[in-house]
């Protein structure tokens, strides 16, 4: 695993890390050295251009120019003041330096010869706004950007894509699109997220010393980028000696006559992830839709409400019988949200069996709390297995916020945090779904290898819960709940695997739910595969 620190955090280490003898001068040093190490492995580089701004950012760019200049490259500093004039102490020191060695600038040129110089240009590396960054670029930096992005030049970011908030993963005007970003000391939590995902590239963590690894470890990370090797702990080991009852059983709860599809498309996941024995019960009217979409699965009608289509109220004794009888429940895809579906999800609450609230199942469960799920613990507090699987305004709407709900990656850890932590048990894990997925647990958040673009479509979620309820009935009694999170980051990864596989087959625009679906098991074994090969040790 890989951690992820808030961006005061790294501050927070850097400030260790000259406790224990590594000053920021030799910080700054070694950070220009890692930026400059990376330029030198591009093949064919010969002519770099450097766009350093301000501050230390600058800083690293003006070493990593006078290391690659003293290797053989042509390299060239675009600055916007004078090396004297430079604002930052540390940055004023390494740019004077620089310009004394012999490394050729241009101070403060107009767009015209900008768009020149990085023509000519085989790599740009980007240090002109650092992690400090927030808001938009302004003069001369928004034109510099405009002008990067258009150049067709190799792009390697310093820290962050300039335009880019490492915090939040947020650009509100000019960002760099980075072909790399080298990044100092560890992940931050912009890079993997939003915008971050569009504007970084590939992402390089250069440590710095050799303390960093624990230093950043005590700094208690916000979250850890996962690994396929790190499933290895989870995985269910293969076996010939298994029968439909022994992979996992599932029941999927949900539809109305308004949304018959949800349930239909979580069954047909949880089924293709590997449970042996999947049931789907619907409210009666829809039973015929369902049995016509899924032969291989037994569906059962229950006594519904006329007035909306959905579950009734005096479903609920049945349901608590029939939930008993499975290694795992997912309730909620197409429930929608009334009475009756409040008083089926609060029974399911009640049941003592690993459960995946989903969709409309977390909107009843947020009219439950009055959107306040945080102030209503002993709700959700349970000896089994519960995975919410909010998406950001799902997740507002059970925190208080459902105007303003989650905008970034690190406000939905807070929010996920707020939930768990009131809980207080590690039998509960929060899927809080988006660009970048966390599965936050009590202990930890991890975040799973996000998926395509072509996951973004109707119905997805629904496959995510699937694929998270197969893998739970998989794994009923192997695992003690502090391995929940991780559970929930592999169905994730399988998810995303999946939504890779029916984007090669079916175009990146035109990967549908059910596409998904239908390759959740070649995603699994893929992933299985992955993880196994990691995990064997070298000879």
């Amino acid at each position: 695993m890989q951690p992820v620190l808030n961006v005061e955090d790294v501050r927070h280490v850097e400030q260790a890390l000259t406790r224990e003898g590594v000053s920021l001068a030799e910080l700054m040093r070694r950070a220009g050295a890692a930026a400059a190490q990376e330029v030198a492995q591009i093949d064919g580089a010969k002519r770099v251009v450097v766009l350093a701004g301000f501050g230390n950012n600058g800083g690293d760019g003006w070493v990593a120019a006078e290391r690659l200049m003293s290797q053989g490259y042509d390299v060239l500093v675009i600055t916007p003041v004078e090396p004297e004039e430079v604002r930052s102490d540390l940055a004023h020191v390494v740019a004077v330096a620089a310009q004394r060695a012999g490394v050729p600038i241009a101070v403060a040129p107009p767009r015209e010869q900008v768009e020149e110089l990085l023509e000519d240009a085989d790599v740009v590396l980007d240090a002109m706004l650092g992690t400090g960054f927030r808001g938009e670029p302004k003069a001369p930096f928004d034109i510099w950007i405009s002008c990067l992005n258009a150049s067709g030049a190799r792009v390697v970011a310093v820290d962050v894509p300039s335009g880019l908030s490492a915090q939040t993963g947020r650009a509100s005007g000019e960002v760099v699109l980075a072909d790399e970003t080298i990044t100092m000391i560890s992940l931050k939590p912009g890079l993997l997220s939003d915008d971050g995902r569009d504007t970084c590239g590939s992402i390089v963590v250069a440590p710095l010393a050799e303390q960093t690894e624990r230093l950043v470890v005590e700094a208690d990370p916000v979250a850890w980028r996962t690994e396929v090797e790190d499933y290895l702990d989870v995985l269910v080991p293969p076996s010939l000696a298994v029968d439909k009852f022994t992979r996992g059983s599932v029941l999927v709860l949900g539809g109305s006559t308004r949304f018959s599809g949800a349930p239909i498309l979580a069954a047909r996941a949880a089924a293709r992830a590997g449970a042996g024995y999947v049931t789907l019960a619907v409210p009666e009217p829809i039973v015929p839709v369902a049995q016509a979409h899924v032969a291989e699965i037994p569906v059962i009608g229950l006594p519904y409400d006329p007035l909306h289509g959905t579950f009734a109220a005096d479903a609920r004794p049945q349901i608590e019988e029939l939930a008993k009888k499975y290694d795992a429940v997912i309730a909620g895809p197409g429930m929608t949200v009334n009475a009756s579906t409040m008083a089926v999800v609060s029974s399911l609450l009640q049941c003592d069996v690993p459960l995946v609230l989903d969709a409309d199942a977390l909107n009843c469960l947020a009219r439950l709390t009055t959107g306040r799920l945080d102030s209503f613990p002993e709700l959700i507090r349970r000896s089994s297995p519960l995975v919410l699987t909010p998406h950001r305004a799902e997740l507002g709407r059970l925190v208080g916020l459902a105007d303003t709900p989650p905008e970034s990656l690190t406000a939905a850890l807070e929010a996920a945090r707020r939930i768990v932590w009131a809980e207080g048990g590690s039998e509960v894990c929060i899927v809080a779904k988006g660009t970048a997925t966390a599965c936050v647990g009590v202990d930890i958040a991890l975040l799973p290898k996000p998926g395509p673009a072509a996951l973004a479509t109707a119905g997805s979620g629904d496959v995510l819960a699937g694929i998270t309820g197969g893998i739970l009935a998989k794994s009923a009694g192997k695992f003690d709940g502090e391995a929940l999170p991780l559970l929930c980051a592999m169905a994730c990864e399988v998810h995303g695997c999946a939504g890779s596989i029916a984007a090669e087959r079916f175009g990146t625009r035109g990967v549908m739910a059910g596409d998904i679906a239908d390759v959740v098991g070649l995603a699994t074994d893929a992933i299985n595969e992955h993880v196994t090969l990691m995990g064997v040790p070298e000879a």
